[in-house]
């Protein structure tokens, strides 16, 4: 009986529309789109990181029930022995082997892809922070003249406080040279309505940003240059699979035609067993007739003996 591989199927489908959502590759039209829309599911947005790494789960899942579902029948070598109704043949083992090594290297490409896409999240969120407390560290800088105004103000205040006559007497030198003294002013009001007015990054810090951002480029390369070792090395795990599920499935082969010998030798043992056995009543039959015949003649010749004399 054909085993039904639909669950495969729909899992398959599934894997290949979350792959090409997770790489951002638009769905074509045609035949291919109205396939794609027979398993298209409500819209939804592309920056949906849970929703999408919930959907691989749920599709890892369908595929384990599918194969815990014909464990037994996919496992079991001597099916031929067993009546038509659980019977799964070679051809649908080597369907799934295929349906199953292409499903599961779709799910790594789309978690690969969904694990680059929450490190790019994560850089970024940290980047933005940083950059936010640079530029509030450095307007905080340039604030800083105002508490030192503060202070001179109150210790100015302390020592008008304390030398009442002192400021009487120096008021009207005050008021003889007021230019002078808003002149001397005026200068540190500029310098700190200038510095509370400048937001752009100077060219220090434009030249360290493009620094780091250089060294997480080569990190990130580096990252990308490991994952392509990693899926070469799994591609080359998944051949070296297929090559011993091949020399399995022919250690298969010569263990059932041992098995037939065996069976054959068994036969033919049983047989010579039975010829022994008869060969050995009539040896003893024909050791009975050979004393019988002996005692018959000692018994003539006893009485050839008793007669002449």
């Amino acid at each position: 009986m054909a085993v039904d591989i639909t669950l495969l199927f729909r899992a398959s489908v599934k894997t290949v529309k979350t792959r090409n959502k997770a790489l951002g590759v638009a769905v074509g039209g045609g035949v291919d789109g109205s396939r794609d829309e027979l398993f298209r599911r409500s819209p939804r947005p592309k920056g949906d990181f849970s929703s999408r790494a919930r959907e691989v789960i749920s599709h890892i899942g369908k595929l384990r029930d599918f194969l815990l579902e014909h464990r037994k029948d996919y496992i079991n070598a001597y099916s031929h022995t067993m009546s038509e109704y659980g019977r799964m043949t070679d051809t649908e083992r080597d369907q799934i082997d295929q349906d199953a090594q292409i499903f599961m290297r779709t799910c790594s490409e789309a978690i690969q892809q969904l694990r680059t896409e929450g490190v790019c999240k994560l850089y970024s969120e940290q980047r933005a922070i940083r950059v936010k407390r640079v530029v509030d560290k450095k307007r905080l800088s340039k604030l800083e003249p105002e508490p030192n105004t503060k202070t001179r103000e109150s210790t100015s205040s302390e020592k008008v406080s304390q030398s009442p006559s002192k400021d009487s007497e120096e008021n009207p030198a005050t008021e003889e040279h007021p230019e002078k003294i808003l002149a001397e002013t005026q200068p540190e009001l500029g310098t700190w309505g200038d510095g509370k007015g400048e937001d752009e990054l100077s060219p220090e810090e434009i030249q360290m940003f493009e620094q780091e951002n250089q060294r997480l480029i080569g990190e990130m390369n580096s990252l990308f240059d490991e994952v392509r070792q990693i899926e070469g090395r799994v591609v080359e795990i998944s051949r070296l699979q297929e090559i011993f599920t091949e020399k399995v499935l022919q250690q298969e082969a010569e263990i059932d035609s041992i098995h037939q010998l065996v069976v054959g030798a068994t036969e033919n043992i049983k047989e010579g067993n039975e010829d022994i056995r008869e060969a050995i009543k009539n040896n003893a039959g024909f050791r009975v007739w050979i004393l019988f015949f002996l005692v018959m003649c000692s018994f003539s010749l006893l009485f050839l003996d008793w007669y002449d004399s």
